[in-house]
This record gives C-alpha cells, sequence and structure tokens, in this order.
C-alpha cells in the first residue's frame, strides 16, 4: 500500500501526505497508542504468519525458523502472536469478499473453525 501511495505521489503529485505514509500503525482506540505497543514488530510478524498461513509449517518448525527473534522478543511471542490470530478469526466471518493476492488468501483459502478447541 505505502509503494502505491509513493508511486501515486510520484506520477500524480503529492495527493497523499507523508505523513500518512509516515505514522505508525494503530487502530486508535485510545490516545498516543500505536500498535508496535502490544504486537512484534510488523517484520518479525508478517514473516511469521506468512510461514504459519502460506507455509503452513507447524509450531515446532516455527520456533527453530524465529529462534533469533524468540531471543529478542522473548519465548512466548510466537504462541502469542497465534493465539490473538486465532482470537480474532470471527472477524473473518464478517468481512466482505476480497482480492485474493497471496497463496493463502484470508477467504476461501484459509478455514479454521471459529469454535475449536485445540491449540496450534
Amino acid at each position: 500500500v505505502y509503494e502505491l501511495a509513493r508511486y501515486l505521489n510520484r506520477a500524480l503529485g503529492p495527493v497523499i501526505p507523508e505523513s500518512t505514509m509516515t505514522k505508525a500503525p494503530s487502530a486508535e482506540l485510545r490516545p498516543d497508542q500505536k500498535d508496535q505497543d502490544t504486537l512484534p514488530p510488523y517484520e518479525h510478524l508478517d514473516a511469521l504468519l506468512e510461514s504459519y498461513l502460506e507455509d503452513q509449517l507447524s509450531l515446532a518448525e516455527l520456533r527453530d525458523k524465529f529462534q533469533t527473534v524468540s531471543a529478542q522478543l522473548g519465548a512466548h511471542w510466537i504462541d502469542e502472536a497465534l493465539s490473538r490470530l486465532e482470537r480474532s478469526e470471527f472477524k473473518r466471518k464478517q468481512a466482505p469478499p476480497v482480492l485474493k493476492i497471496s497463496t493463502k488468501a484470508f477467504g476461501i483459502g484459509r478455514k479454521i473453525p471459529v469454535a475449536k478447541h485445540w491449540q496450534a
């Protein structure tokens, strides 16, 4: 999205404010909130989710692959991230249809029961 915004600014002039692209991500549920206050850095989180969802790595494989990150973020960051993913599964059921841009898009490409009795 940021690359597209920068492209549009180059092609059309400054139509998207730079502050929009440099502002830290936030759900903006409270003043001065930033996603990084409660989530791992996105470069690690994105890599974890890609490995889990698209590459379908097991929990043991994820722990092995992200050993170095776990040394920085703590041993439980993977468990917490996957737990948050599963707890928010119900939100996908409410989402409108979206374009599929990866091998495992958040649509028909991935199904996990909302009420399951096992942990990843």
